[in-house]
């Protein structure tokens, strides 16, 4: 196992790591050994791949092992956003980040430069949790755009081709999944399972339930497409990743779904998805995501998704991202130890 794969200057990552990165992003082993099961499949040691894991994920190039739920089935979600004066950022974002239903906190280059994504375990909940930011943050309305229609959603982040991440597209699982009530042994099984699982032989034992238990549950979900996948959550950006955008399209109501199923299948985003409008401020109504290694890729990227889907007629924006405030897993079950910790503090992105 020689061979060494360069992502960037900070992450140089040797044949083992570069498979468990890339390889198990799905699809993980739901049983009693699963880093045996790896380790006879990669042919090392249990303990070499629990360690090597260890160490991955402590130079933050794992963000956690565990499951990627599909949205709105397990608690409700929704995309939002803020125009923060530039003198005031810092502070803004802070007391965004600070709210444990934020997972996702990033400022972009327009004039809405706050984008933030909470989750919460319903509607009313997430209602008091805009409402709340909208008080304590001074900035104006939040803009609030939830999910109507998804077509790519975390699907993995394959690193084998040099050039630029592969996004594996979606086999097998339920095109609607309906909404689930979690009853309280499963709620407290997702509130220890929500920070990923724990790096031990025995990972489903230690979850607070029988294990055959959390393992046959965890299996049910992955099956009926509760869970989109299961495995190694990476962090783009410690990968080499360092330019993203997210680009927002004004498509015709009766021609998105088309437009989206079209993006979505180019193999070239690594999200893709229908929100409402909010005229007259906000005309967009698909979004999607595109990474790099830097803001030219990305560009050349779009343009060659503008030409390749037919989208030259549509009025679109590229809000590249400046600055990474949070990013962590969703958190549907409140989780009291880490309220007011955001995972990732400031850094770009």
């Amino acid at each position: 196992m020689g061979q060494r794969h360069t992502m960037n200057q900070e992450a140089v990552l040797g044949e083992l790591e570069f498979k468990l990165l890339n390889d198990y992003q799905k699809d993980f082993p739901l049983v009693a050994h699963p880093f045996a099961e790896l380790a006879q499949h990669l042919d090392v040691e249990e303990a070499t791949v629990i360690s090597t894991l260890q160490s991955m994920q402590q130079r933050g190039l794992v963000s956690r092992i565990g499951a990627v739920f599909r949205p709105n089935v397990v608690g409700v979600s929704a995309l939002a956003a803020l125009a923060v004066p530039p003198a005031r950022l810092e502070e803004v974002a802070a007391r965004v980040s600070a709210r444990i239903e934020v997972n996702h906190n990033y400022q972009r280059e327009h004039h809405l430069n706050l984008w933030f994504v909470a989750t919460a375990s319903s509607v009313a909940h997430l209602h008091a949790v805009f409402q709340a930011l909208e008080r304590d943050c001074g900035c104006g309305p939040v803009l609030v755009l939830p999910l109507l229609e998804q077509f790519h959603i975390d699907l993995g982040f394959g690193l084998a081709c040099a050039a630029s991440p592969h996004f594996q597209s979606e086999i097998s699982v339920p095109a609607e999944v309906l909404a689930i009530e979690l009853s309280e042994p499963e709620r407290a099984l997702m509130a220890i399972l929500q920070t990923g699982l724990p790096l031990v032989a025995q990972p489903f034992a230690a979850l607070g339930c029988a294990e055959a238990d959390a393992i046959a549950l965890l299996a049910r979900w992955t099956t009926s497409g509760v869970i989109k996948r299961f495995g190694v959550v990476v962090r783009h950006h410690e990968l080499g990743y360092t330019a993203n955008a997210m680009v927002v399209w004004n498509v015709p109501d009766a021609v998105v779904s088309q437009v989206g199923t079209r993006l979505a299948s180019s193999g070239r985003v690594s999200l893709c998805y229908r929100r409402p409008r909010a005229l007259p401020h906000w005309p967009y109504n698909l979004f999607c995501m595109v990474h790099g290694k830097n803001r030219q890729e990305v560009e050349q990227r779009i343009a060659t998704l503008v030409r390749t889907c037919g989208l030259d007629s549509y009025p679109h924006e590229i809000l590249f991202s400046c600055r990474r405030f949070k990013q962590c897993g969703a958190r549907y079950v409140p989780d009291t130890v880490n309220e007011t910790l955001p995972e990732l503090a400031h850094g770009p992105d």
